[in-house]
């Protein structure tokens, strides 16, 4: 997300941060940068207006000029009042009264709202240990229904089954009951979407909103619809007392106009954003966060967070143990490390995250991706286990064999043990007294690009 605004932004700062004097010609010269960066990234006008405005407003007050270093000064006016127009801080979701809590989902059809229904439960059920309900008032499309179902078995969370024969409000209102008796914790109604806004649809979701005056009331939009996304938003926001937005499909939107407009726009915090297709591919929306990887700063907070989440404790454990013993790293211990990544929601996903990646040239971000781990993992699979044990073994006919086996070329056999043996090299660095530090000053800050590693 974000690729062009910070491609943009980023070249346009840089050049800023290293000026020992700021003047107005310099300023306005960045603000005419910024500007036309924020509108190819489908910003509302109204937002970048308003955003130049208040950048322009400080960056001429002392704070800036009289600085030792104004030009980064001026960049850190920029990062603030980005993170201002997108919220200041993440809110989270608002559970505080007698279960069950009721979460109510809106949103045209084709934004995600089902799959984010799914997302949310997952969520709620492995960081806040509820226990949760879903119910579809999805009468016109028995096949909504059905998928929710579907994806409710996947998160382990109960389905209240619906009909199309039923009334909306009466299913919304029956699922409610269900989940007072059986003491369940959240109950998240999903609700019909259209193609476009209709006068109908808003009737039955106000219906519904007044039958069962649920504690959050979320949007869920498509973030690569641009600051049209912004506008539905408002119509929306107009019809229904919103409590939120859950931003979908940001994996996939380069330009992230959606995220800058919204809140301006609507004044309704984005409460979540969807980071890929899988239930677990939900983060909550921290502007702070998402600024500092528009800047090309990573989000380190949000990487440890993930790690802490989602790598294998014992695996880590297990492979330090090993590395301090002096025994090898080897081919299996490399599998393991590119299923963490997957389980981490991937290269990509890693790469956002982290501090300098955003100056990565195209091709090389192009290069890295999810596809390249499970081709690199089915090689491995496709070794015996004294082969990934001792990949010395591995010489002209075994890699014809891995090759046949794995559905791939020679080369890539030949291109995974080169990165093989560049991790190898790091891991015996780090395995070694005070290996951290060398490693850190071997890489010069730097992660290996190009030729080597496949991240």
């Amino acid at each position: 997300m974000f690729d062009s605004l910070s491609e943009r932004l980023g070249g346009t700062l840089k050049k800023l941060r290293g000026q020992g004097r700021i003047t107005e010609d310099n300023v306005k010269e960045t603000l005419r940068e910024v500007r036309m960066a924020l509108l190819e990234a489908d910003v509302a006008l109204p937002v970048v207006k308003a955003f130049v405005d208040r950048v322009k407003e400080r960056a001429m007050g002392q704070d800036v000029l009289r600085s030792l270093t104004p030009g980064q000064a001026l960049v850190k006016v920029v990062n603030d009042e980005l993170v201002a127009v997108m919220g200041e801080a993440n809110e989270g979701l608002n559970l505080n009264m007698q279960p069950p809590a009721v979460i109510l989902m809106a949103g045209l059809q084709g934004a995600g709202k089902t799959t984010s229904v799914a997302k949310l439960s997952r969520w709620l059920k492995e960081r806040d240990r509820k226990s949760v309900m879903v119910a579809s008032t999805d009468v016109y499309r028995p096949a909504a229904i059905d998928q929710l179902q579907t994806l409710a078995d996947e998160v382990d969370a109960k389905f209240f089954p619906s009909q199309s024969d039923q009334n909306p409000v009466d299913i919304a209102k029956a699922a409610i009951e269900q989940a007072k008796r059986d003491y369940v914790d959240v109950v998240i109604i999903d609700t019909a979407g259209r193609l476009h806004i209709d006068d109908d649809m808003m009737s039955e979701i106000k219906q519904i909103h007044a039958a069962i005056n649920p504690i959050e009331t979320l949007f869920t939009v498509d973030s690569m619809t641009g600051q049209d996304a912004a506008n539905t938003a408002k119509a929306f926001n107009e019809a229904l007392p919103l409590t939120g937005v859950i931003l979908t499909k940001t994996d996939g939107d380069a330009r992230g106009g959606a995220a800058l407009s919204i809140r301006h726009i609507t004044g309704k915090p984005i409460k979540f954003m969807g980071v890929g297709e899988k239930t677990e591919a939900l983060e909550p929306f921290h502007p702070d966060r998402v600024v500092s990887r528009i800047l090309g700063m990573g989000d380190v907070l949000s990487l440890v967070e993930e790690a802490q989440r989602k790598m294998d404790v014992g695996s880590a454990e297990k492979l330090a143990g090993k590395l301090k013993k002096g025994k090898g790293f080897d081919l299996e211990d490399f599998r393991d490390q590119l299923r963490q990544m997957g389980n981490m929601g991937g290269i990509g996903s890693l790469i956002d995250k982290m501090p300098g990646m955003g100056n990565l040239p195209a091709a090389a971000k192009q290069q890295v991706n999810d596809k390249e781990l499970g081709k690199l993992e089915a090689i491995i699979n496709s070794m015996t286990p004294k082969e990934r044990r001792k990949p010395d073994l591995i010489k002209g006919s075994r890699k014809k064999r891995i090759a046949a086996g794995s559905g791939t070329q020679i080369q890539d056999v030949n291109r995974l043990l080169k990165q093989f043996t560049q991790m190898q090299k790091m891991m015996k660095k780090m395995g070694s007294k005070g290996g951290m530090a060398k490693l850190m000053r071997g890489m010069g800050g730097k992660f290996p690009m190009g030729g080597g590693m496949p991240f």
